[in-house]
């Protein structure tokens, strides 16, 4: 199916796409078991990875998208609208009016900030100023519950929750070990949402020192 780009979803993959190496790209589709021509240039093969990652995240028309977070990102623009909700609602705000030059600018300065400046400074100053609020705010708590991921593995399910509950009482707690990494990830319903806050605002972002910074979520 030919892809539309003046479609706002399409054209946001492809802006996640343009920065990629060659070799970037072709690891990612052999990854994924697919493989170009021969007679192949750059700008076809990004536009295959375009439509694979479309595929693979249910984001082709009359598909259902899958919203899993993936192990690997393929840009800073992409990781961002996964680690930073504030960023992420910001994002999607714009993408609700149908700016889609906004849209461009936010992308290309999130990938790289110092070109982004040299190109859009003058002319969408306040913009990059609200993306970087956008970037480094602090998720609001909507409810007494968060997720969490991030603690290292060997505080182990007990020293995560008492660490947790020094901020307040904890009614419900569910914790586990990452697959993938010897880090903690679960979820803890607090008595009041205050005590969501004050997670939120201690913890969400503090790093670690497992290459990996806490995210703390409110559900």
């Amino acid at each position: 199916m030919a892809l539309d780009y003046n479609d706002p979803i399409v054209a946001e993959e492809f802006i996640n796409v343009q920065p990629m190496s060659w070799d970037d790209v072709e690891e990612e589709l052999q990854q994924a078991g697919v493989r170009g021509s021969a007679d192949m240039n750059e700008m076809d093969l990004k536009l295959m990875l375009v439509e694979l990652r479309m595929r693979l995240n249910g984001k082709m028309p009359n598909s259902t998208p899958k919203k899993t977070k993936p192990t690997k990102f393929g840009s800073k623009f992409e990781e961002v609208l996964w680690t930073k909700p504030v960023f992420a609602e910001f994002y999607e705000g714009i993408k609700e009016k149908g700016d889609h030059n906004s849209m461009n600018v936010v992308a290309e300065y999130v990938n790289d900030p110092e070109i982004g400046t040299q190109r859009y400074g003058k002319d969408y100053k306040r913009l990059l100023r609200e993306v970087e609020e956008a970037l480094n705010a602090k998720p609001t708590a909507k409810t007494p519950t968060v997720t969490f991921k991030g603690f290292p593995a060997n505080m182990g399910e007990a020293g995560c929750k008492i660490t947790l509950e020094a901020l307040g009482t904890i009614v419900e707690f569910e914790c586990s070990e990452c697959d993938d990494f010897p880090i903690l990830m679960g979820k803890a319903t607090f008595e009041d949402i205050e005590t969501a806050k004050k997670a939120i605002e201690q913890y969400d972002g503090m790093d670690m020192g497992l290459g990996q910074a806490i995210e703390i979520t409110s559900v």
